[in-house]
């Protein structure tokens, strides 16, 4: 098992085209790491070099203690899963889990030990003959794991590989994945640009856009203290709301808010603040805010009312059986409030 280093990692295609725009960061032995963002943020790129199907224009790869960006992706103790599970199609399941193992001359008896004790963990025995064309999205996702676990890599890379599968199917393979990193106790590094997916299985989360590393941490730490408007939009839904600064305060909605000294002194010198706050968070005491319900949708045991703050696009939810008439009232909390710069979208 080991830890992945990235050092300065820089990808240009060209002159004038940066695609990771030095990126430094360390990946603990046995951390399962998410990488996430919008598309095109360099996510899927990063992974690749890991692997080494892709060249790095400058810095440093270290798996382990070894600087890799010389190697080949066979010389790296890697395993890849893609997005489109890229399995052999003319091969039995047994064949496809197998196919690393005998390019790396292991002897019939210890392939066909290793693919069955697999096959097991994953609920695939029975399919052992059976071809990638008689199996579900699901089965085949497991397969692509499968073929991955039996070679025990140092690293697991992962990109979307849950992206093909239907919503049920993704809940049940992301608990199965995370039994599978607990189970081999083997750094994970996954990609995806699904926010549920990074919220719930990732150690720690990799927040990337324009191939710049936004944050880095916890779930937790990043969905209760964003460092940036783009962190606080994309983990976790958030409502932006301009506003301008008074001398006690901000006004949302002609209510005028009135702020702590602590808040004030960070606002201070600004004439405008851009304010955040959760969709479940509108449900506080220290201020009514009223408002106008444009849409409301029931999702189940809630409700979603959409509506505008200084004429910024809104929502709160709301329990199902809450009556929503043509003036609501929302609440705030001033603990619940996030504050950003308005040019920079950095957190104050």
């Amino acid at each position: 098992m080991a830890k992945v280093e990235l050092k300065n990692i820089k990808k240009s295609y060209d002159a004038k085209h940066s695609v990771i725009n030095g990126i430094d960061a360390e990946i603990k032995d046995k951390e399962f790491v998410v990488i996430v963002g919008s598309s095109g943020c360099g996510k899927s790129t990063i992974l690749r070099m890991i692997a080494g199907l892709e060249d790095i224009t400058e810095g440093e790869i270290l798996i382990g203690d070894k600087v890799v960006n010389k190697l080949h992706p066979k010389d790296r103790d890697i395993a890849f899963v893609f997005q489109n599970y890229a399995l052999y199609p003319h091969m039995t399941v047994f064949d496809n889990m197998a196919f690393g193992l005998k390019m790396r001359k292991y002897k019939k008896s210890e392939i066909k030990s290793k693919v069955e004790e697999v096959a097991e963990t994953l609920g695939l025995k029975q399919y052992l003959n059976r071809k990638p064309k008689q199996l579900s999205g699901g089965q085949r996702q497991r397969v692509a794991l499968g073929r991955a676990i039996v070679r025990n890599p140092q690293v697991f890379l992962m990109d979307e590989p849950l992206s093909n599968l239907d919503a049920n199917l993704r809940v049940k393979m992301r608990s199965e994945i995370k039994k599978l990193h607990n189970k081999l106790q083997t750094t994970f590094i996954y990609v995806t640009h699904d926010q549920t997916e990074a919220l719930t299985m990732g150690d720690r989360i990799m927040v990337l856009d324009k191939g710049i590393v936004q944050q880095f941490d916890t779930p937790q730490n990043i969905y209760n203290n964003p460092k940036n408007k783009f962190v606080a939009g994309f983990l976790g839904q958030m409502n932006f709301v301009n506003s301008r600064v008074t001398d006690e305060g901000v006004e949302i909605n002609g209510t005028k808010i009135q702020l702590p000294t602590d808040i004030m002194n960070r606002l201070n010198g600004m004439n405008d603040v851009i304010i955040g706050v959760r969709p479940e968070k509108l449900d506080g005491s220290d201020c009514k805010i009223s408002v106008k319900p444009e849409i409301t949708e029931l999702t189940g045991n809630s409700k979603i009312v959409y509506f505008k703050l200084n004429d910024a696009d809104c929502s709160t939810i709301i329990p199902a059986n809450t009556e929503v008439g043509k003036n609501y009232q929302v609440g705030v909390n001033i603990s619940d409030l996030y504050f950003f710069d308005s040019f920079s979208g950095e957190t104050l």
